[in-house]
């Protein structure tokens, strides 16, 4: 795939194994005083384990600019395409693991 070129003149390189995307239904996030780590977990009905697809760890000024890139656009997704449902989930699910600590 080609380079994609960014307002700031970067490129950015997208292979097409990385293109495909994986498929993730649960983010684990984990942080210490220095990182932020996203595990992104596919869980399937029926199986007791998981297995974590992949992890991404971040600076904490980074994982702010995430969440409020995240905050953005799902605002212009319910602006376009409606309200997103969370099917009864009132609260945030357990989290799976070690918390605080990277």
């Amino acid at each position: 795939m080609e380079n994609q070129q960014k307002d700031n003149g970067l490129q950015i390189e997208l292979t097409d194994e990385v293109a495909q995307g994986i498929y993730s239904n649960l983010a684990v996030i984990a942080h210490s005083s220095s990182e932020f780590v996203v595990d992104f977990v596919r869980v399937m009905p029926g199986m007791p384990k998981a297995k974590v697809q992949s992890r991404i760890v971040l600076t904490p000024e980074h994982a702010k600019r995430l969440m409020m890139a995240l905050i953005d656009n799902v605002k212009k997704y319910e602006t376009q395409f409606g309200q997103i449902a969370l099917h009864g989930q009132s609260h945030i699910p357990p989290i799976m693991g070690p918390v605080g600590e990277a």
